[in-house]
């Protein structure tokens, strides 16, 4: 079941990368038969790879199976936040050689995708089991996203080391973060208290957003800065506490992934 048209496209890339692959190197051939190759689709073989990874104390390997299967199978909503998620990172990653390397290899990917599933599991008042695989996904690949927050599709999260996104954060579709970026709060307070970011902002590596503050579509923040306060569309921000440095370079930088902080003259 894949979710939609262009899914099947992505998971025939896939696939043919994959064999590829796997008819030059019979170590790595071997593997990717038993782990990838044989499934029918891009989702079971989604599942195998989580499994593989995720699978612990309180996580036993045919139970996690079940759990991200059933998700995957619910969800339209996942199956095609998975291939955008794919596509983006093809689209904005130089590194990325075709859809087969960020599918089995990129941590970003794969916290997303397992965020993805403890956010199913959280709508439907599995709050202890998503926070512990919440807890899990941090483990294993040094991203924490709560389960509680919104995330849209078509993310890039590059690199993803030490990626922080808090319980009431809310992500629009199109963005992109590099790694160690904070989506936070400001100390103890309750209630609605992280940061909204907009369509098509990128945050570049280091920044820190904090508090109940929105980030407007088409925004950029520069690498190291520390926002506190509402960043309008469409400009650029850094330092700490970030200004408005100029206009954003375009309209969607996070399609772009230049962190330079070069600016559009007015």
């Amino acid at each position: 079941m894949s979710g939609s048209r262009s899914g099947d496209a992505v998971w025939r890339r896939i696939r043919e990368e994959l064999g590829a692959a796997a008819d030059g190197d019979p170590v790595l051939g071997r593997w990717l038969e038993g782990a990838v190759l044989q499934e029918p689709r891009l989702e079971a073989a989604l599942v195998s790879l989580l499994a593989g990874k995720l699978a612990g104390p309180g996580l036993e390997p045919d139970s996690l199976r079940a759990v991200l299967t059933a998700a995957l199978d619910d969800s339209v909503t996942i199956r095609d936040a998975v291939r955008a998620d794919l596509e983006a990172i093809l689209r904005r990653d130089p590194a990325a050689c075709g859809l087969s390397e960020p599918f089995l290899y990129y941590k970003g990917f794969h916290a997303l995708a397992g965020y993805r599933v403890a956010h199913w599991l959280w709508e439907r008042d599995r709050h202890a089991l998503a926070r512990h695989l919440q807890s899990r996904i941090s483990e294993v690949f040094g991203v924490d996203i709560h389960p509680a927050a919104r995330i849209g599709k078509g993310i890039l999260i590059d690199h993803a080391t030490g990626v922080v996104i808090g319980e009431t954060a809310v992500v629009a579709d199109d963005v992109s973060l590099l790694h160690e970026v904070t989506l936070g709060g400001t100390g103890k307070e309750t209630g609605d208290r992280h940061p909204k970011v907009g369509r098509g902002v990128l945050i570049g590596a280091g920044a820190k957003v904090l508090g109940n503050v929105r980030i407007g579509e088409g925004a950029t923040i520069g690498a190291g800065s520390v926002v506190l306060d509402d960043v309008p569309p469409h400009v650029t921000v850094a330092g700490v506490p970030a200004r408005v440095i100029g206009k954003s370079l375009s309209d969607e930088p996070a399609l772009e992934m230049d962190q330079r902080l070069r600016t559009r003259p007015d």
